[in-house]
């Protein structure tokens, strides 16, 4: 049984970050367009997966959350999505594709430090050596790729908005496991794209209202629905079911399947080839997370 839940996360795991990988194209092409700006963006997201959650709710046995938790609830919405989201669709326009990923590659070394901190969870040399190897996969795949040309120079704003997604997304999965596990994701989830639909809507309600939205392309309309039902919606209900399951130093290492994922779909589009390169790349990327995964099964036999 255990071993089956344990799939079962890295699926959930793995689909979101996938799902992640496709985000950064989409965002990058709508923020940078000038259809809508980031922070109208961020609050469409909020409002639209929020809504799903809650009508979710009202056709499942209603689940109480205690007073006392909506604080804890409020502030992992603070980190997981307000800070998270905000600073990355900030930052997406200020930074190029590939040193944005060298960027976001160093988030397990916080939730597994996080981890350490708040869960006691043991920092272990094959653990490290998992991310460490994960991390050259990564690193390696991105500096033997050709950045496309026509894209934003990388600033340091870009570069500090990057660093503070990926700390505040880590301090999400490190401080917050034991909370989650106590609620469903649904009831979960509703509360926390509430909070965050309250702390933007004031600052983003001009933004929206201009945003002509009848007029906008099928393929804007398309890549808008995206964004909101499969990398707002179905990620933030993927990742708590593998919070639940695996450990946050394990969550964490999934994001290393963004630039794969972006490898991919360049290949199919046609924008690369298949080369020895990103082979070697994908094979280390995913040997860490065996590794990291067989830690954890380590530490719980013992």
């Amino acid at each position: 049984m255990r071993d089956k839940l344990s799939i079962l996360g890295h699926l959930a795991c793995f689909t979101a970050y996938l799902i992640f990988g496709l985000n950064i194209v989409v965002c990058k092409e709508l923020t940078t367009s000038g259809v809508i700006s980031p922070l109208a963006l961020f609050t469409l997201r909020s409002m639209g997966a929020g809504s799903l959650f809650w009508l979710i709710s009202f056709l499942r046995p209603k689940e109480r959350v205690e007073l006392r938790d909506l604080p804890k609830i409020f502030g992992a919405s603070v980190l997981g999505f307000f800070l998270a989201q905000i600073s990355f669709l900030f930052a997406i326009s200020h930074i190029t594709p590939m040193d944005c990923s060298i960027v976001a590659s160093l988030a397990p070394f916080y939730t597994m430090f996080i981890a350490a901190y708040t869960l006691k969870e043991p920092i272990s040399a094959q653990k490290i050596g998992g991310v460490v190897l994960s991390l050259g996969g990564v690193i390696y795949l991105i500096l033997n790729n050709t950045t496309p040309s026509g894209e934003v120079e990388t600033t340091p704003l870009g570069v500090m908005l990057m660093v503070v997604n990926s700390l505040c997304f880590a301090l999400y999965l490190g401080i917050f496991k034991p909370l989650i596990g106590k609620y469903s994701v649904i009831t979960f989830m509703k509360w926390v794209f509430l909070f965050s639909t309250v702390m933007t809507l004031p600052f983003s309600a001009a933004e929206l209202l201009k945003v002509e939205f009848s007029s906008l392309p099928a393929s804007y309309i398309g890549q808008l629905a995206f964004l909101i039902v499969c990398a707002t919606f179905i990620t933030y209900f993927l990742i708590p079911v593998g919070q639940k399951l695996l450990r946050p130093t394990l969550v964490g290492m999934y994001s290393y399947v963004q630039p794969i994922v972006a490898t991919v779909v360049s290949i199919y589009v046609g924008m690369e080839t298949l080369t020895i390169t990103k082979v070697i790349a994908a094979i280390t990327v995913f040997a860490g997370v065996v590794i990291v995964s067989r830690s954890r099964q380590k530490e719980a036999r013992g």
